[in-house]
């Protein structure tokens, strides 16, 4: 089956994941979380891409990123993939792939779905053990939401200046829903559209991005077209 194009959505916010191939590690030092932010802020500046949030794991990142333009997005993570490569073979003296394919993506309905994706985000350290709280976590965008320093990689989503109307009121308002969490059923839904490649929101939203595309946005019903009767 042919593979579906990848979403890409000018003025709406994508979930984007990474992952190394065959699960195998792409961060093995702290240079190497650093060069790759390092890259982020480059080309998002150099393509028009707000980054939103991000968590760089061992083994793969998310990012969520609004492009100005429709191929902003795919022009940066093409740049920020091919470089990373480079960089990490020469480090570790190897060749060949590092990637597990190409990157995975969904955009989502903004007022729906940003914040329960980056409280997701968050939350990827602590649900993998190798964080107790997502605040013990340095490779994430986390730190910059609940005022701890300043991120030069991210450009808060308006659904963030949303939660407070001082620093400190959105600090406490995005920390307290990160505490809180989301329900597995919503984290689930959001691992399944991004890897699947499903537009995340409800019926309107979809429908009006439909007629934006040709391509399907929502999962098809399994088995063929029923085919029409001939009348008699």
């Amino acid at each position: 089956m042919a593979r579906l194009p990848r979403l890409s959505f000018p003025g709406l916010p994508h979930h984007v994941i990474q992952r190394g191939h065959n699960g195998q590690p792409i961060f093995l030092r702290p240079s190497d979380y650093q060069y790759m932010l390092n890259l982020v802020l480059e080309y998002a500046r150099e393509f028009d891409v707000a980054v939103h949030g991000y968590v760089l794991m061992p083994n793969h990142f998310h990012l969520l990123a609004t492009p100005i333009a429709a191929d902003g997005l795919p022009q940066m993570l093409q740049s920020i993939g091919r470089r990373y490569v480079r960089y990490f073979n020469d480090a570790q003296a190897r060749t060949g792939t590092l990637w597990d394919g190409r990157y995975r993506c969904t955009v989502l309905q903004p007022e729906k779905y940003v914040l329960p994706c980056m409280v997701y985000m968050d939350a990827n350290p602590v649900r993998a053990g190798i964080a107790a709280s997502a605040a013990d976590y340095e490779w994430s965008s986390h730190g910059h939401y609940v005022g701890r320093r300043q991120d030069r990689v991210i450009t808060p989503h308006a659904q963030f200046w949303g939660l407070g109307n001082t620093p400190f009121a959105r600090e406490a308002a995005y920390g307290a829903l990160v505490q809180e969490g989301i329900a597995s059923s919503l984290q689930q839904t959001l691992t399944d559209s991004t890897l699947k490649g499903w537009a995340l929101g409800d019926a309107v939203f979809v429908e009006k991005l439909q007629k934006e595309t040709s391509r399907r946005l929502t999962k098809g019903q399994p088995g063929r077209p029923a085919r029409e009767k001939k009348q008699q």
